[in-house]
C-alpha cells in the first residue's frame, strides 16, 4: 500500500467509527444491549432515506480541519507569515458554524462563504450533507459564536470536552514528517474552542500518535513517542495519567468492558483518547476494535471516531471492512480530502 492509502484509511476509518458510534451516542451500555443484543451494536445502521451510515459532527469537523490546514498552508505560503490555527483552520471552523446555524459571528466574515484559492474544484460548502445537524457540541458552537479565537496562551474557556481531540487527525496526517509540529499544531487547533490543558494536550497527543503511525512506527512506539512529547508541555499530568492507564490496561487481563469503565465515558478529551487508544492496542482487528470502542456508556461516536483514525493510520485501507467503507456517508469527499492532504504534504515537506 502507498502512504496515501494510510491517509485515506485514517480519515475513512474515523468516519466509520463515528457512524457506528453515532447510532448509540446517547445510550448507556444497558440500553445498547437492550436494543441490539448482548454483543451490542456490531454493524452500521443505514439511514432510511439515504441508505448511508450517517456521520456526526465529529467527522464534519474533521473534514473542516483538513480544509483549514490546506487553506492555511496556501495563505502562509503566499504571505510568508501566519499559523495553521489562525490562517485557515479558524476560518474553516467558522464555515462549519455557518453550516450548523446559518450565521457567522460578524458580517465581515461573509467572504468565507465564497470559494477560496485552495479549493481546486468544489468548495467544501457545496456538500449539503455537511449542513445537517448531527448533535454539534455546545462548546464548539459557543466558542465560535463568540467572535474570538481561543489560543493556548489566551484560553477562550476552561472546557476539556472531547470536541477538540475528535477532529485533529488531519494535523497528524498532514504534518506527519514532524510529529512534534503535528502535536503543537493539533493542540493549537483544539485550543480554538477548548481552553483547558487536557482539552488541547489530548489533541496534541492524538496527532502525534497518528503522525508516528504514518511514519511506519508500531502502535506501542507511536504511543510512547506521543507521551514523550506530551511530557514537555505544562499541565500535562492529567492527560498523561489517562493514557498511561489505557496502555497498562491494554496489557492486562482485565475484561474490556470493565477496563473501559475505568477509563471513563469519553465526554472529556483525555478519556476519549484513552478509551480509543486502549481499544486500538487491545484488539488489532479493525472491526472488533471499533465495536469495542463504541459499546460503552458515554460518547460512543467520539471514541469510535478516534479509534478508527488510529487504526486506519496503523493498518491502512486493507484493514477496513469494504462493506462498511462503501456504506459510510460522504465517502468520496473523505477520500478526496485525504488525497489532497497527502499530495500537498509530499510536495511541501520534502
Amino acid at each position: 500500500m502507498s502512504k496515501k492509502d494510510f491517509f485515506i484509511a485514517s480519515l475513512l476509518g474515523g468516519a466509520i467509527g463515528d457512524a457506528l458510534g453515532y447510532t448509540v451516542e446517547f445510550m448507556n451500555s444497558d440500553e445498547i444491549k437492550l436494543r441490539f443484543g448482548e454483543e451490542g451494536i456490531i454493524d452500521l445502521v443505514p439511514d432510511r432515506v439515504t441508505g448511508k451510515a450517517l456521520i456526526s459532527d465529529d467527522t464534519q469537523m474533521t473534514l473542516f480541519t483538513a480544509d483549514g490546514l490546506l487553506w492555511a498552508y496556501d495563505r502562509m505560503s503566499s504571505r510568508g507569515i501566519g499559523t495553521y490555527a489562525g490562517s485557515g483552520v479558524y476560518q474553516s471552523y467558522l464555515r462549519w458554524l455557518y453550516t450548523q446555524t446559518r450565521t457567522l459571528p460578524d458580517e465581515h466574515y461573509e467572504w468565507l462563504l465564497d470559494p477560496q484559492p485552495h479549493e481546486v474544484s468544489d468548495s467544501i460548502l457545496t456538500y449539503r450533507e455537511l449542513f445537517s445537524l448531527r448533535a454539534p457540541g455546545n462548546t464548539c458552537l459557543s466558542a465560535l459564536e463568540s467572535n474570538r479565537m481561543g489560543t493556548i496562551e489566551k484560553p477562550i474557556n476552561n472546557s476539556k470536552g472531547c470536541g477538540g481531540v475528535m477532529r485533529v487527525a488531519p494535523a497528524g496526517l498532514f504534518l506527519h514528517k514532524d510529529p512534534e509540529e503535528a502535536f503543537r499544531v493539533a493542540a493549537e487547533v483544539a485550543a480554538i474552542t477548548h481552553g483547558h490543558p487536557s482539552g488541547y494536550l489530548a489533541a496534541g497527543a492524538m496527532a502525534a500518535i497518528i503522525a508516528e503511525l504514518i511514519n511506519g512506527k508500531s502502535m506501542d512506539i507511536s504511543a510512547a513517542k506521543a507521551l514523550a512529547i506530551l511530557k514537555s508541555y505544562p499541565q500535562h499530568e492529567e492527560t498523561l495519567q489517562a493514557l498511561i492507564e489505557a496502555i497498562e490496561l491494554a496489557k492486562s487481563d482485565e475484561n474490556p468492558e470493565d477496563a473501559i469503565a475505568k477509563l471513563g465515558e469519553g465526554w472529556v478529551a483525555e478519556e476519549a483518547l484513552a478509551i480509543a487508544l486502549y481499544c486500538a492496542l487491545k484488539e488489532t482487528d479493525f472491526k472488533k476494535a471499533l465495536i469495542m470502542s463504541v459499546n460503552h456508556d458515554g460518547d460512543s461516536d467520539s471514541t469510535g471516531s478516534i479509534c478508527g483514525n488510529i487504526l486506519g493510520a496503523c493498518f491502512g485501507l486493507k484493514a477496513l471492512p469494504e462493506k462498511w467503507a462503501e456504506k459510510v456517508e460522504l465517502k468520496d469527499l473523505i477520500i478526496d480530502m485525504s488525497g489532497r492532504m497527502y499530495d500537498l504534504s509530499e510536495k511541501a515537506f520534502k
